[in-house]
């Protein structure tokens, strides 16, 4: 639904900028959503889509232009100010407490004076949950939720607060199949109430659900459009600003015999088992995907072959050479490559230039040193090279890793651990929050190291990408491996009932 002629749009932005020193995040953006618009906002990793959100939810103050709400200019310097102004936002890293409750987590800050009146805050939000079909326990704590339980608390406390507009940061990152169809269920009863939601997402399948798509490309933006009068290619070329092939890993027979050999590996923690008794092979050119919605296990389980965790049973081998009491070094020297799911957290020193960041864990090694000193010649010299190979968007090898967009913070990452990866590689999702382009390049770098016979372990919440990319697929749930899936028989129904607890027959 586009706002009709003579209609008072629910969001109008004008000509708004916002600059970042030198780099010019948001320039001259104009854009209206209408009440009960499904509107996209659609983009590279550094289009300027975060900064847009920021600016509308009062995360960031634009340096010139306006925002209004229902015609009215609003003067936003925190997100209080847009919770006031009836804007929410849903941000792709939830913000509940884990120990409160969900009625806590809903109502917490908006009582007045020292007193908040429960009894009366149940009762409204238990009508919002029934006019929404939700089944929510109020009373259970938030840490005890799956992720998906989680999501439906963060929207309904927006819409508790009176959220008219609500922004959705890739709302479907961390969901099964089962529970993006449920949320785009939810959003369509939004809809239907009046209700304005911005989506940004990356995946072209949610894209086309929307009513209209902003495209934005370096900061500007260059079109919007009705999304029922556009196709997928239309809106990934004026995104990218060139045509981008889907590439699909054309089945070949892996070598006989395991690269990688994992039996009965075991991994505890005070309260119970973070990987339970897990048995794995992958041949050299084979690429294994792991399904799984997070924090079933997935990246407790690649650590381990890592050697970041010591398992407390179990045997791990490369090649025939046990691998299970090396640390994390010894394994990365014997050619293992390994990409965490969490980019900025484990992945890179954020203060670290990106020179810096593409030799960690390697500045031992003889060709990064001058004597007792770092080689920063050698080490510029690799720094330009990952940058022209990788498409990295730097300003040069010099830039704080910390500057960098999410995608082009990911390429970084992954010129490092595939240059280590002679043997194996363990990819925890390559793909997350990147936009089609970098998409294309990450599929065919894999394909790449796949055809140079390097056994390929890919953990992904992307089915796409999983079903794009592997031979086999296993599925995790709270720990555990639950079926084994083959190409040729992939089906996204039945892995995502394998990924919502249903062992396979």
């Amino acid at each position: 639904m586009s706002a009709t002629q003579g209609e008072t749009p629910r969001l109008e932005v004008r000509g708004l900028s916002k600059r970042y020193g030198p780099v010019l995040a948001n320039d001259d953006i104009s854009l209206a959503v209408a009440p009960a618009e499904l509107h996209c906002l659609l983009g590279e990793n550094g289009a300027g889509k975060s900064t847009l959100s920021a600016c509308i939810y009062g995360l960031a103050v634009s340096d010139m232009g306006e925002i209004l709400v229902d015609g009215q200019r609003l003067d936003l310097r925190s997100p209080a100010d847009a919770i006031a102004a009836g804007i929410g936002m849903v941000h792709q890293h939830f913000v509940l407490v884990p120990r409160f409750t969900v009625l806590e987590n809903i109502v917490v800050g908006t009582g007045s004076g020292l007193r908040l009146d429960l009894a009366a805050a149940r009762g409204r939000i238990t009508d919002l949950c029934a006019r929404l079909h939700l089944d929510i326990d109020l009373d259970r704590r938030v840490d005890s939720l799956s992720v998906g339980e989680m999501q439906w608390v963060e929207i309904v406390k927006s819409l508790y607060l009176g959220a008219r507009l609500l922004i959705l940061d890739e709302p479907t990152a961390v969901l099964t199949p089962q529970e993006s169809e449920r949320l785009f269920a939810l959003i369509a009863e939004l809809k239907g109430s009046g209700i304005a939601i911005i989506l940004i997402t990356h995946k072209m399948n949610e894209v086309m659900r929307s009513d209209r798509v902003s495209v934005l490309r370096k900061g500007r933006l260059v079109a919007t459009l009705t999304t029922a009068d556009t196709t997928r290619d239309a809106l990934t070329e004026l995104m990218v600003g060139r045509s981008v092939a889907t590439i699909e890993a054309r089945h070949i027979a892996a070598s006989q015999g395991a690269s990688l050999s994992v039996r009965g590996l075991t991994l505890s923690a005070p309260r119970g088992s973070l990987i339970q008794a897990i048995d794995l092979d992958v041949a050299p050119g084979e690429i294994l995907g792991i399904a799984g919605v997070a924090g079933n296990g997935q990246d407790e389980l690649l650590e381990t072959i890592a050697g970041i965790r010591a398992p407390r049973a179990g045997t791990i081998t490369l090649r025939g050479e046990p691998m299970s009491s090396l640390g994390a070094a010894e394994v990365a020297g014997r050619g293992v490559g390994h990409v965490p799911s969490d980019r900025f957290r484990d992945g890179l020193a954020r203060d670290f230039t990106i020179a810096e960041n593409l030799i960690l864990g390697q500045q031992w090694l003889r060709r990064w040193r001058k004597g007792p000193l770092l080689d920063r010649a050698a080490m510029a010299a690799n720094g330009q090279d990952a940058i022209a190979r990788y498409a990295i968007a730097t300003t040069g090898p010099e830039q704080p890793s910390g500057r960098l967009s999410g995608g082009n913070a990911q390429k970084v990452i992954i010129a490092r651990e595939f240059a280590k990866a002679q043997h194996l590689l363990l990819l925890n999702q390559p793909t997350r929050g990147v936009d089609v382009g970098a998409i294309e390049f990450i599929h065919a770098e894999v394909l790449a190291k796949r055809d140079q016979g390097c056994a390929v372990i890919l953990v992904s919440e992307e089915l796409d990408d999983l079903f794009a990319l592997s031979d086999r697929i296993i599925v995790m749930f709270r720990n555990e491996v639950m079926g084994e899936v083959r190409r040729g028989a992939f089906d996204k129904t039945a892995i995502g009932r394998l990924m919502a607890g249903a062992r396979a027959a």
